[in-house]
């Protein structure tokens, strides 16, 4: 029955995708499948979440043993020739990332229930794309993996091409090139995969003889790991891999300097593709990085972590001083976005449990934030007609409701203790100060470590904690413009300019949940616990005690 429901939630957006083409002349009755089809999966997945966490003994799945707990599963051979499956799953990693993605599915629809220009194809694509969200989250094969990646894309590229602003066409383009580069670095890994795996595998990586992409069992199969682990066969083949797969990934984060695309796309988009792409997309680069590249090569990111360590503090930096020069306000918001996702790149490049804690409290964290700011900022767009910040002042007094959700969704993303920007940020950072142990203690081959290695960590802390002190800077700044001071005649609107209640529904939602990770993080920390710690296995000799002291 779960397996089903699994399925169920990967293909009824497609389903409602053509459900949305079908009405004549009544975009209105597009809009309500569109809305249904999101209401539908996230009750899918509700139950899926219940059933995966409150099953004490729920059928696993791990070729060669072990704890990390994979249900729900579908296997079926998709193409025998060269060993594909349609192999999908569900696990600590990827439930919570599929609870954002469904609460969001349903604001964002909400959200965009005013796009009047062709309204049905503007819904179908949004489904579609969902489908291609949903695919990335559960494949488990990396084939599949790779095809609902490049899903993804399409709808993308469509929804800021044609429903974008002045210059959506460049934006749309740009966006597309970026990650069809990410798309090729990872297709040559998995060509890779395929002619070196058969001549190293051991359990059922080796398939009967053939590759395997399953992506579980590459990750936990012996003679693979020990191929390519340092003094491995394939040792130097690990290094590209990992190097190609970063590459891939931190396109779609994005990180400096693969970044450029980003601010580009999310101010030509209309509102609710931004918030999707801040909400989820980005998120796919950093999941990826958790589910394929640490778990398979975990050497190679022993031996690559001070080059990761530093794009993801010079993200952290350089994201938020660009920001800080922005007048665009939605500029700024995207800016804020690579700064943020920086966090994600570091916690993971120390290799501890805090630090990769932070990382993926990170992501779910600025989903909820991100989404909310850009929200807030397409609500004064479509009444102002301009994000001119230097133009604006004094909207607290027009609208003090407003204003009061406002506030809870920028000082989310400044990270203010007790919203969920914070414990993302500081999980990463004591990740990061408590790796000192480990790199002073290892091997020889791991470059930037050994005796006297904690400057380089300490200094590592220290840059990336000033991004907090940065962000403050331009999150305050900015409020300040917008919503501080005497109000503007221009901007004192009444009657329907005034917010309505479909707005501030969306924006009360994200609010709620935005206090709730602050207050509770033990509610993401708690979920992925378990995964974690088993997939992430060959770090364990590595993990920090930062964590702990925090009460996480």
């Amino acid at each position: 029955m779960n397996e089903t429901l699994l399925n169920l939630m990967i293909f009824v957006p497609l389903i409602g995708a053509v459900g949305c083409l079908l009405p004549k002349n009544n975009p209105a009755l597009s809009k309500m499948i569109a809305m249904v089809t999101a209401v539908v999966v996230l009750l899918i997945n509700i139950a899926l979440a219940w059933a995966f966490y409150g099953e004490a003994g729920g059928h696993g799945y791990l070729p060669s043993g072990g704890d990390t707990v994979v249900r729900f599963i579908t296997d079926k051979v998709w193409i025998e020739s060269v060993n594909i499956h349609y192999l999908v799953g569900v696990d600590g990693l990827s439930m919570p990332l599929l609870l954002l993605t469904s609460i969001l599915n349903v604001l964002i629809i909400a959200a965009g229930w005013n796009v009047e220009k062709h309204t049905k194809a503007f819904m179908a694509l949004y489904l579609v794309l969902m489908f291609g969200m949903y695919g990335v989250f559960l494949a488990l094969d990396f084939f599949l993996f790779y095809v609902f990646f490049e899903v993804s894309l399409l709808p993308m590229y469509f929804l800021i091409g044609i429903w974008g602003g002045p210059r959506k066409e460049y934006a749309a383009i740009k966006f597309f090139i970026y990650t069809l580069v990410g798309s090729i670095c990872l297709l040559m890994v998995m060509l890779g995969f395929y002619f070196l795996v058969p001549d190293v595998a051991t359990g059922a990586a080796a398939a009967g003889g053939k590759t395997s992409f399953n992506m579980i069992a590459l990750a936990s199969d012996g003679g693979v790991q020990q191929a390519f682990a340092h003094g491995g066969q394939y040792w130097t083949y690990a290094k590209w891999f990992f190097i190609l797969l970063f590459i891939s990934f931190a396109i779609k984060v994005p990180a400096v300097p693969f970044h450029t695309w980003l601010p580009d796309a999310h101010v030509e988009a209309p509102t609710p593709i931004s918030m999707i792409l801040a909400g989820v997309l980005l998120k796919m680069g950093g999941y990826a990085l958790m589910r394929i590249s640490y778990p398979i090569f975990p050497d190679a990111a022993k031996w690559a972590w001070f080059g990761v360590a530093m794009v993801g503090v010079v993200s952290i930096v350089y994201g938020a001083f660009c920001a800080m020069a922005q007048t665009d306000w939605k500029k700024l918001v995207a800016y804020s976005s690579v700064s943020h996702m920086g966090y994600v790149i570091l916690g993971l490049a120390v290799l501890t449990e805090a630090g990769r804690n932070g990382a993926y409290f990170q992501m779910i964290g600025h989903g909820i934030s991100s989404a909310m700011m850009f929200f807030l900022v397409g609500v004064v767009y479509e009444r102002a007609h301009h994000r001119d910040l230097n133009r604006f002042g004094g909207l607290w007094n027009t609208l003090p409701s407003y204003t009061g959700l406002a506030a809870v969704g920028f000082f989310a993303g400044l990270g203010l203790p007790l919203l969920c920007g914070f414990p993302g940020e500081v999980l990463s950072l004591m990740g990061t100060f408590g790796a000192i142990g480990w790199i002073e203690s290892a091997p020889d081959w791991v470059p930037f470590a050994g005796s006297g290695s904690s400057a380089t960590v300490i200094t590592l802390g220290i840059f990336a904690a000033s991004g907090v002190i940065l962000t403050a800077g331009y999150i305050l700044w900015m409020f300040q413009r917008v919503y501080l001071g005497p109000a503007r005649p221009e901007y004192t609107w009444s009657g329907r300019d005034m917010v309505n209640s479909r707005e501030y529904f969306v924006m009360a939602v994200l609010a709620l949940f935005a206090i709730l990770l602050g207050v509770w993080p033990a509610l993401v920390l708690d979920m992925i616990s378990n995964t974690f710690n088993a997939i992430y296995a060959p770090f364990t000799s590595l993990t920090s005690t930062a964590s702990a002291a925090l009460g996480f």
